[in-house]
Formats: C-alpha cells, structure tokens, sequence
C-alpha cells in the first residue's frame, strides 16, 4: 500500500483528522525536503501527498454544502414519511 493509501486508511478508519493528516504530512513533506533536498523525487512525492489530501478536503467541504435541506433532514431521520423511498 503507499504511503497516501495508508494517510487515508488512518482518516477513514477515524483515529485522525483530515486536518492532522495534512498538518502530519506537510511536517514530513519539510523534512523529506531538508533531507533529500528540494529538486529530489521524494520531496515531489511528499509534496504530492500533502496536495492529494488537501484536495481530498476540499472535495469534502463541497459534498457537505451540496445537501438540500431535506437531504440532510433524511440523514439524521431516515424513518420520517418524506425520506421513504418506494420502488415503482
């Protein structure tokens, strides 16, 4: 598994925040780059991960505001009348 498909375990599985995990990989992305220095393929590759997670944030804060009303009334309420679902 890579090193993203293990950030994104960590987030789904929820012992961390999506803003930890960046917080967590922009720290390794500066070490990674102190170290192997900034035109390397390990500081790309750190910097990449810190852009993927970032996007995947903001992916996140879109889908949150894109619910109507009663879209979010039949998530926390999916037993009222208005959210029932009938096959025709």
């Amino acid at each position: 598994m890579t090193t993203l498909g293990l950030v994104q375990a960590a987030v789904n599985s929820g012992t961390k925040t999506l803003e930890q995990t960046i917080s967590e990989a922009i720290d390794e992305a500066r070490q990674t780059c102190e170290l192997d220095g900034d035109n390397s393929a390990g500081c790309a590759v750190a910097w990449d991960i810190v852009e993927e997670l970032q996007a995947e944030k903001s992916h996140q804060q879109q889908a949150k505001q894109r619910k109507t009303s009663l879209e979010s009334y039949c998530d926390t309420h999916p037993e009222a009348v208005e959210c029932l679902v009938y096959d025709v």
